[in-house]
């Protein structure tokens, strides 16, 4: 007993001495790598929605579902049409295995690429859905205003309302702006052999204070540029543009555009009392 306290005692101690004990370090949880949050960058294309004041988390659910569902319908009867015709010519395992390789490659590029995807923006009100190929974000958004409007399908959305189809997005500069612009109009007005056009231009602005409506209005004309006129009643070519915060987005309906309330499904199920009452002198 007094060589073991002995032996104690003759250890080094105090303030200056490192102690040669090993210590266990705390076991931490390892950090999962969360895929970051979709984004809407130059080039992409999509549709922008207004909702009821705090039910976007509904809204984007409906989206999502009329979508898909129309998705379906669109693009599949592509899908089927344009089917490969079979014929008898001998196909070799060779042919048969590289074929069944391509088609896993494309479902796995679906899987990650999905048709539409939602994008949290921080305005109140308003949802984007970026979207890919085969869908084209004005002829999509018409098909279902004009199903809604003849009554061919029955209302699948509460608090959906106006659906704005965007065929390039850019950043809210002049750029930019310019940029989109020519991208977006050559198809329309610059192509070889098309006659005069009459447009007019609808400008949004919301949460941007460096883009000034008129200058972006003058812009867009000028790039549209001759023999086409500007027809703010009666144009065959309306031009949207909207710009949310630093995004710019720009998109080219037809004349029908009045007719099909704007593209506002709300108002094409459940017109107002507004848009109902006659009109006196």
């Amino acid at each position: 007993m007094e060589d073991t306290k002995k032996r104690k005692s003759d250890e080094p101690s105090g303030p200056d001495v490192v102690s040669t004990k090993k210590t266990k370090k705390p076991w931490q949880m390892p950090r999962k790598k969360f895929p970051s949050a979709p984004s809407i960058n130059p080039g992409d294309a999509g549709i922008w929605a207004t909702c009821d004041m705090h039910r976007e988390g509904q809204c984007t659910v409906e989206l999502k579902d009329l979508f898909n569902h129309y998705a379906g319908l669109i693009y599949g009867e592509v899908t089927a049409n344009n089917a490969a015709v079979m014929d008898d010519t001998p196909v070799s395992s060779e042919d048969i295995e590289a074929e069944i390789n391509r088609e896993m490659q494309d479902l796995q590029n679906f899987k990650h690429e999905a048709m539409f995807v939602p994008v949290k923006i921080d305005v109140q009100c308003v949802l984007f859905f970026k979207t890919r190929e085969p869908v084209e974000p004005v002829s999509f958004v018409h098909r279902i205003c004009s199903d809604a409007m003849n009554e061919v399908t029955s209302q699948k959305t509460r608090h959906v309302k106006r659906l704005t189809p965007m065929t390039r997005m850019g950043k809210a500069t002049d750029k930019s702006l310019e940029e989109v612009a020519k991208a977006v109009l050559a198809p329309v007005f610059h192509r070889d052999g098309i006659p005069a056009q009459k447009f007019a231009i609808r400008t949004t602005i919301r949460n941007n204070h460096a883009m000034k409506r008129d200058d972006v209005i003058k812009r867009v004309a000028d790039l549209v540029g001759e023999p086409h006129t500007v027809d703010l009643k009666n144009y065959d070519w309306l031009i949207l543009v909207d710009i949310y915060r630093n995004i710019l987005g720009m998109g080219i309906v037809g004349s029908d555009f009045e007719q099909l309330k704007r593209f506002n499904i709300a108002e094409i199920y459940e017109p107002s009392a507004t848009a109902n009452a006659p009109k006196t002198s």
